[in-house]
């Protein structure tokens, strides 16, 4: 008989068939699949990494490390047979296989004895200024924060000293490269320590070095989100420095020990990302070609385009060396996507990037280790598969540094 009562939750946590749920029992019910699935993470990055295990890059073949380079194999052979530079790990029938810390040693050897500066350092020269890169996208499922993982890692390889920014709540970013926000940053440890507006730390305080060499990280979680709840207050107040400023301020004190720093916002407009795109250099907006996505970015852009105007008006740097789109999770057999990606070359021109980076099982594959496709082993895959998605990335992080290059000056990267 129904007696108006609100039936518990059985011994089971199901609710007996018929009850009426209230806010506070879907609150627990949502705090205990929360705690679940915290202990299941936790245990399945224990299992990938162990706790009394260091996180560390794997190393790159002989071939590898000469494309990385820009040399032929057989000239990292004489180096290593005439004993300079690094010695390299040697298996199996003489291969040689090189650590990260071997690259950049290679890459400071090869340098000092290049005719053209920067032609294995890429990074700054005296006057170039610091790159900010923002990797936007209004909408959830663009493919931001691979775009951005990679983009970082690649440069880094590359010889450009990097750090990354993980600017979303969520936390993706750093999960990629072995952080776990609610076990690993119990005592703050992100950007908002460094932006808040009491009690700010040196931004130094919160930056992690990662298993990469020349690639630094500033960690996200949570605790972002109270950079979106304190700044209406301190706005009414005017307390401090105008909240557009903050990130910008911060990343001036670390200036000099970057090439570029690439910040992956969170998929809203809100204080976090407009400050983002007052300290940025460059904008890359992440587009999925469905119509959907394209319409959500639509909004985005005219909501962006409103908000930074009035963030101009009092007194924000809206300069830009260059804004693209690029294209994500891209399929070439699609009709409707390549029709999606036509109509956006014939509105936006150059300032659509002319790589896509293609959908590709060996990049979600890679990431459910919580790596990237730079961080595993081609033999995981089938090398079609495995070289198609390489050969993506590759020519759009290329493309992204071609244009930092010509940012600093030097078009031909010269």
């Amino acid at each position: 008989m129904d007696d108006g009562t609100i039936a518990p939750l059985t011994s089971t946590g199901q609710e007996p068939e018929g009850s009426v749920r209230t806010a506070e029992r879907i609150d627990m019910l949502v705090g205990e699949h929360a705690r679940k699935l915290s202990e299941r993470l936790q245990a399945h990055r224990a299992q990938l990494f162990p706790p009394d295990a260091k996180r560390t890059l794997r190393t790159f073949t002989s071939g590898e490390a000469a494309d990385l380079l820009g040399v032929k194999d057989a000239y990292l052979r004489k180096l290593h047979l005439d004993g300079r530079g690094p010695s390299p790990e040697i298996r199996g029938g003489g291969r040689r296989y090189y650590s990260p810390e071997n690259l950049q040693e290679l890459r400071e050897l090869l340098e000092a004895g290049a005719k053209s500066p920067g032609t294995y350092l890429p990074g700054r020269r005296d006057g170039d200024h610091l790159q900010v890169i923002t990797v936007i996208n209004f909408k959830g499922g663009s493919g931001k924060t691979t775009t951005a993982a990679h983009l970082a890692q690649k440069m880094a390889l590359d010889g450009y000293k990097v750090l990354a920014v993980d600017l979303d709540p969520q936390a993706s970013l750093s999960a990629l490269h072995g952080f776990q926000p609610e076990f690993d940053l119990l005592d703050g440890g992100t950007l908002y320590d460094a932006i808040r507006y009491d009690d700010p730390v040196p931004l130094r305080d919160v930056i992690q070095k990662t298993y990469f060499t020349n690639l630094d990280l500033i960690p996200g979680n949570l605790d972002l989100m109270e950079f979106e709840h304190e700044t209406p207050r301190a706005l009414v107040q005017r307390d401090g420095n105008l909240f557009f400023t903050r990130i910008g301020d911060a990343l001036a004190t670390v200036e000099q020990e970057y090439d570029v720093v690439i910040v992956d916002c969170p998929p809203q407009l809100g204080f976090l990302t407009m400050s983002a795109l007052s300290a940025a250099t460059a904008v890359l907006v992440t587009v999925h070609p469905q119509m959907l996505d394209v319409m959500s970015m639509c909004q985005f852009l005219l909501m962006t385009s409103n908000l930074l105007g009035v963030v101009s008006e009092a007194g924000g740097n809206m300069s830009y060396d260059w804004l693209r789109y690029v294209v994500t999770r891209y399929e070439p057999g699609d009709g409707p996507q390549n029709q999606m990606v036509s109509f956006m070359r014939s509105m936006f021109g150059e300032h659509v990037l002319n790589h896509p980076v293609l959908k590709s099982t060996a990049i979600s594959d890679a990431g459910i280790t919580k790596q990237t496709l730079y961080e595993v082993e081609k033999g995981q895959f089938t090398r079609a598969t495995y070289e198609r998605a390489m050969e993506s990335l590759n020519a759009v992080n290329g493309e992204i540094e071609t244009l930092v290059q010509s940012a600093w000056g030097r078009p031909n990267g010269a």
